[in-house]
């Protein structure tokens, strides 16, 4: 994995989910927003305090997490 200094993690912030620079703005929100359709603009505007290395790096951290593990989905 490339390096993600922007994505950290403490047990006593947000319950200890990933975070982008030590604020409280998780990874999962980050990535709920595009999945949602939301583009990079769009979440930079409204969350002016993030940067557009912030979002790429919570994309990468969980593009990253999801070829750790195998997840198991229903079949439809």
């Amino acid at each position: 994995m490339g390096q993600l200094n922007r994505i950290t993690q403490a047990p006593d912030m947000m319950g200890g989910k990933a975070c982008i620079r030590g604020m409280r703005v998780t990874v999962g929100m980050i990535v709920g927003q595009v999945g949602a359709g939301h583009s990079i603009d769009e979440i930079l505007a409204d969350y002016p305090y993030l940067e557009r290395e912030d979002i790429m790096q919570a994309l990468r951290y969980a593009a990253w997490l999801a070829e750790e593990r195998e997840v198991v989905l229903a079949s439809a």
